[in-house]
């Protein structure tokens, strides 16, 4: 039987690595890596630096280009599930020809892979084909959220208040919808005209580009949409995540 671990390793740190992550990589046999190109290089650099530093040789890396998305569309859900289809085929190419009977394979996904990811899903989705066959495991990993709130000092929950998780889009069509809200890459400040609330913001967490900025978003909403305009030009890509926190009276 084909063997598949699915590994969390943290939101950009090398040392956000858990131990049980690190013996993960030691058994692997064969890393798959879905190249999203030149613009996100660095994405990839931070997985081939833990492999070097963790695996044992001889090990291999097969690499497949992930799938282009159209983020225009009008059918928001439909384009996200065509494209994790189209990307579900490509990784199933990969367990297919590039892992043999009684290997283990890898991928290592970033933060966690139970917190914004797709990556189990494609994983079920390629078994419910059924034209592969393979065991899996998920090892867990230090996602975007714990890095957050660990880079502002400050606790994800509070007693008594519920926390919602939801992206910049849903948050967008319907407001915020408890008094503490994670949002996940948020590509238009949604948070705008939340002067009720304040935020607790990060991009490029755990890495050396990191910027954090806190405060009511009254105060320093703006700041927050330069500051990502301005990353975003100077990388090609942001990955940025916030708390949304109702002030108190």
């Amino acid at each position: 039987m084909k063997r598949l671990l699915i590994i969390g390793i943290g939101a950009g740190d090398p040392d956000h690595l858990t131990l049980q992550a690190a013996k993960a990589i030691a058994a692997a046999d064969v890393f798959f890596i879905v190249d999203k190109g030149e613009v996100k290089h660095d994405l990839i650099q931070l997985r081939l630096d833990l492999i070097a530093g963790h695996g044992r040789a001889p090990y291999r890396i097969a690499e497949a280009r992930d799938p282009e998305r159209d983020r225009d569309a009008a059918a928001y859900t439909a384009a996200v599930d065509d494209w994790r289809s189209r990307r579900a085929l490509a990784c199933e190419a990969l367990i297919r020809d590039e892992l043999a009977e009684g290997e283990t394979g890898a991928f290592l996904v970033w933060g966690d892979p139970g917190v914004y990811d797709s990556t189990l899903s494609i994983v079920e989705e390629i078994l419910g084909r059924g034209q592969v066959a393979f065991d899996y495991q998920v090892i867990p990993g230090i996602s975007s959220v714990a890095a957050l709130t660990a880079a502002h000092r400050t606790s994800l929950t509070q007693v008594g208040r519920p926390v919602h998780l939801t992206t910049g889009r849903r948050l967008a069509e319907h407001g915020p919808t408890a008094d503490d809200v994670v949002v996940m890459l948020d590509a238009h400040c949604s948070f705008a005209g939340l002067d009720d609330y304040s935020i607790h913001w990060g991009a490029y967490l755990g890495t050396p580009d990191e910027i954090l900025v806190s405060g009511p978003v009254s105060e320093v909403g703006e700041r927050i949409r330069e500051l990502r305009a301005q990353a975003r030009a100077r990388k090609g890509w942001i990955m940025d995540t916030y708390l949304l926190r109702r002030n108190q009276p």
